[in-house]
C-alpha cells in the first residue's frame, strides 16, 4: 500500500486489470501458484465496487483463472475447488475484520497531510498481510503442485508466454510518448477511484511525477520472466527428484520471498528506488488534494469497510 490508504491504493492497483483485481504480475512466477488467495487481497484493499457480491464467488472466478494456467484434470478439479473454498472461509473469518479495522485507521490518516515515511509504512503493512495470506496457502498450493504432470508444466509455460506478450501490449508501447500517456492515464485513474476528478493541476502533477519515475517495464518484464523460468525450473526439479511437501512448501516460501526482494542485486536496488520514489510520489499527490477530495475519498473507505464487516458477520452465521 502506498499514502493513508488511498493513495496507497493508487500504486497497488497497477497491477489490476482484466479482471480488475487478477491481472499482474505480483509475485511473478509464483503468480500462477498461488494467485487465488493474493487476489483476493487485492481485490479487497484496491476496492472492488461490488465487493460484497465478488468476494463469496472468487473461489470460482479465480479456480477457471488458474484453470487457464494449469489446465486441471478431472480428478484434480473438485480438489483445488475444495481447497480455494477452505482458504476463502478462513479469510472472510480472521483476515476481512482485521482489513476493516486497517480501513477505519486510514479514514482518519487520509483527511491530514502525510510523509514519504508514513506512504512506506502502509506499503510493508500491505506485504506483510498479502505474506499472511499467502502462507495460509501454502501446504494446499503443494499439494496441488506435487500432482500436476509434465504436460501441466508445458501448459504453464505456454501460458506464462502468453501473459508476457499481454504484459507488453498493456506496458511496452511502440514509443517513449505512448507509453508515457498510458502511464499517465492508468495513474490518474487510479486516483480518480479514490479522490474523485483531478483537477488540472493535479492532472500535471501527475504527468511531470510519471514522467520523472524510475519505473521501467522493460526490466520489469525481465524479471518477471526470470522468475517464471526459476519456477519451472524448481517444479521440474522438484517432480524428478520425487519431492514431498516439506520441499515444495519451503520453494513456495522462497518464491515469495525473492519476489519482495529479488536474488538479483541490480533488480532488488531497481526495487527499493522505485519503492521510495512511489512513496514520495504518493505523498505529495495526496497533499495535493482538496478537503473535499479527501473527504470523498474516507467517505469511499468507510463503504468498503462497511462491506467487509458485514462480509466478516456472515462467516459467523
Amino acid at each position: 500500500m502506498r499514502v493513508p490508504l488511498p493513495a496507497a491504493m493508487i500504486t497497488m492497483s497497477s497491477a489490476m486489470r482484466r479482471p480488475s483485481f487478477v491481472r499482474g504480475p505480483i509475485i511473478g512466477g509464483a503468480r500462477a501458484l498461488a494467485a487465488w488467495l493474493l487476489v483476493v487481497c487485492l481485490a479487497l484493499l484496491a476496492g472492488c465496487s461490488l465487493l460484497r457480491l465478488t468476494y463469496p464467488q472468487l473461489p470460482t472466478i479465480v479456480y477457471w483463472w488458474l484453470d487457464g494456467y494449469v489446465d486441471f484434470t478431472i480428478a484434480q478439479g473438485p480438489r483445488v475447488q475444495e481447497q480455494l473454498a477452505g482458504w476463502l472461509r478462513w479469510h472472510r473469518a480472521t483476515q476481512l475484520p482485521d482489513y476493516a479495522a486497517l480501513l477505519q485507521r486510514a479514514r482518519a490518516e487520509l483527511l491530514v497531510n502525510t510523509t514519504p515515511a508514513q506512504v512506506c509504512r502502509w506499503v510493508d503493512e500491505g506485504a506483510a498481510r498479502l505474506l499472511t495470506a499467502y502462507e495460509q496457502a501454502v501446504p494446499a498450493a503443494a499439494e496441488t503442485l506435487l500432482a500436476l504432470t509434465p504436460a501441466q508444466m508445458d501448459h504453464m509455460e505456454r501460458r506464462f508466454e502468453k501473459s508476457n506478450a499481454d504484459f507488453r501490449d498493456d506496458f511496452l508501447q511502440p514509443s517513449a510518448e505512448a507509453r508515457l500517456k498510458q502511464s499517465v492515464k492508468r495513474t490518474v485513474e487510479r486516483a480518480e477511484m479514490l479522490y474523485g476528478r483531478l483537477d488540472d493541476a493535479q492532472r500535471d502533477l501527475v504527468a511531470r511525477q510519471v514522467a520523472a519515475s524510475p519505473f521501467d517495464p522493460e526490466r520489469w518484464l525481465a524479471e518477471r520472466q526470470l522468475r517464471q523460468r526459476d519456477m519451472l525450473a524448481t517444479l521440474r526439479r522438484l517432480h524428478a527428484e520425487r519431492a514431498g511437501s516439506e520441499q515444495m512448501q519451503a520453494a513456495l516460501r522462497v518464491f515469495a520471498e525473492q519476489a519482495q526482494r529479488s536474488p538479483r542485486p541490480p533488480y532488488r536496488a531497481y526495487q527499493q528506488r522505485l519503492k521510495q520514489f512511489n512513496c514520495e510520489f504518493a505523498a505529495q499527490l495526496h497533499n495535493a488534494t482538496t478537503p473535499a477530495q479527501r473527504q470523498a475519498a474516507a467517505d469511499t473507505l468507510k463503504g468498503w469497510e462497511a462491506d467487509l464487516r458485514v462480509l466478516a458477520a456472515e462467516a459467523t452465521r
